[in-house]
């Protein structure tokens, strides 16, 4: 069964271990207080993060802005080769954000593997760095109202710079459930 799925994928090195943002241990293996949006005394886990940086193979991947719609557009078609129906992406300096209607189960991890995979084709054209860090956040939309709200958070982040792409750019598309506009 398809559904609808809002994906979060970090580029490589943005959000350590020790982030002053907060940040989670796999599995929460081990209990962090706060989170982005009340982070922890700022040189609280400073060890973790000095040590998470040492051990990074490369500087963290921010993306100038040239290269956000590269990326963006490379994920977004390679997901729509797999069949997945993309309502809208955004592509910032260090994270990409995208609502899709994928099957159920492992299929939206595996599929944002393999679009990641296809952003290689930036080696093409001078990318020479590891890009994305590993894994993705993949939050199943619940009902209609979370999707169109995950929608307008996508689009809302092109004021700050973000490289935004949604259905309405591609001829012939429209939202699930809308009767076309004349």
């Amino acid at each position: 069964m398809d559904r609808w799925f809002h994906i979060i994928a970090h580029t490589y090195g943005s959000w350590l271990h020790g982030d002053a943002r907060a940040f989670r241990t796999r599995y929460h293996r081990e209990h962090v207080e706060g989170d982005y949006k009340n982070p922890p005394p700022p040189q609280l886990h400073e060890h973790e993060r000095q040590r998470s940086l040492d051990l990074l193979q490369q500087a963290p991947v921010v993306l100038q802005p040239e290269w956000r719609p590269i990326v963006g557009a490379a994920i977004r078609d390679k997901l729509q080769t797999l069949g997945a129906q993309v309502l809208c992406v955004r592509m910032s300096a260090n994270h990409l954000h995208l609502l899709a209607k994928m099957p159920d189960g492992n299929i939206p991890r595996l599929w944002v593997g393999q679009a990641k995979h296809a952003t290689f084709l930036g080696k093409a054209q001078g990318w020479t760095a590891k890009l994305w860090a590993v894994r993705c956040k993949v939050g199943p939309v619940e009902d209609r109202k979370h999707q169109v709200n995950v929608l307008y958070y996508i689009l809302a982040h092109k004021r700050e710079g973000a490289w935004t792409w949604s259905f309405r750019e591609s001829p012939g598309m429209a939202i699930p459930g809308e009767t076309p506009q004349s």
